[in-house]
């Protein structure tokens, strides 16, 4: 991450608030140069060992349901940025169309395949394609989902 300065920040960020916050960030340019660094260093060694079992998980997805291999959601990053985040489908297509946004136990529109790679967080794995991209980090904040980004701006 590379710190704006302070006139480019949007301006919903331009307030006393965020100013403490920043005037923090700004003395370790340094550091989030590091940071960036390593997120890509790691990022890319870690896409590197896990893309056999990646393309394993891609083939199990497939041949359990129908639907695209990949989840996307729209995420807000710094800066209030939207993107769309990457995430092994592990539900029914269209599930948001069908039931709640919240999924609880015994979800019906969980996959056989999902359930198990949920069990062991690996739908989270292509979140490395947002790390390499800049959107996210390796190590940091999980970036919100946009409808609960709005409930707690309100």
């Amino acid at each position: 991450m590379i710190l704006k300065k302070w006139d480019d920040l949007p301006e919903f960020m331009k307030c006393d608030e965020v100013k403490v916050y920043y005037d923090i960030l700004s003395r370790k340019k340094g550091s989030l140069v590091l940071k960036r660094i390593f997120d890509i260093v790691v990022g890319v060694i870690l896409l590197i060992l896990l893309a056999i079992p990646m393309l394993i998980i891609a083939v199990m997805i497939k041949m359990d349901s129908k639907g695209p291999v990949f989840y996307r959601q729209e995420r807000v990053t710094r800066y209030g940025k939207k993107f769309r985040i990457h995430k092994f489908r592990t539900m029914v297509n269209n599930a948001d169309k069908i039931g709640t946004a919240v999924t609880v136990g015994g979800d019906s529109r969980i996959t056989k395949v999902g359930a198990k790679i949920r069990d062991y967080r690996l739908d989270e794995l292509p979140q490395l394609f947002d790390v390499l991209n800049g959107d996210s980090g390796i190590i940091g904040t999980t970036k919100k989902n946009l409808d609960f980004t709005r409930v707690s701006l309100a």
